[in-house]
């Protein structure tokens, strides 16, 4: 008796455990994440390597009115508005999807260019969508610690 009662409580727990590890893998996000992507044929720069944890969970704690829409204050819908919906562990488009010209445009190419013609290109978006916030959390802090220069992200 003893004996099938441990192997029904041994067994339920096995179960329970793979159960969890499917769950969590289903919903679990790359801490540090590469924005490298196939269809550049040489970076010039360095792969930035983006803290995506420390994004989602410290910079979160620290500041909250940066942070109104949680997933959505990076990843946004085709209007470039927030994405209200996403919980951890949905799916989401890579930047590249979207923003499929795979360079970035600036000086006078770029000022013939609007906002939205700018971000096609994945850079540009990349580059506006991080440095628009980085910049809002350096005036409020009023230090430079959120990275805005080309080497500051592009390390190594």
């Amino acid at each position: 008796m003893r004996t099938k009662y441990l192997l029904t409580t041994g067994l339920m727990v096995m179960v329970s455990v793979f159960i969890a590890a499917g769950i969590y893998a289903g919903t679990n996000v790359q801490n540090v994440i590469k924005l490298k992507t196939a269809k550049y044929a040489k970076h010039k720069k360095k792969i930035v390597k983006f803290d995506h944890l420390k994004h989602q969970q410290d910079y979160q704690q620290k500041f909250p009115e940066f942070y109104k829409y949680d997933c959505g204050e990076c990843h946004h819908d085709q209007n470039n508005k927030p994405r209200r919906d996403l919980k951890a562990g949905m799916e989401v488009k890579k930047c590249i999807e979207c923003h499929k010209k795979p360079k970035h445009v600036a000086g006078k190419k770029a000022k013939k260019l609007s906002k939205k013609e700018q971000r096609q290109y994945h850079a540009n978006a990349i580059h506006e969508n991080c440095k628009e916030c980085h910049k809002k959390i350096n005036k409020k802090t009023r230090k430079k610690t959120a990275p805005t220069t080309c080497k500051k992200c592009h390390r190594a």
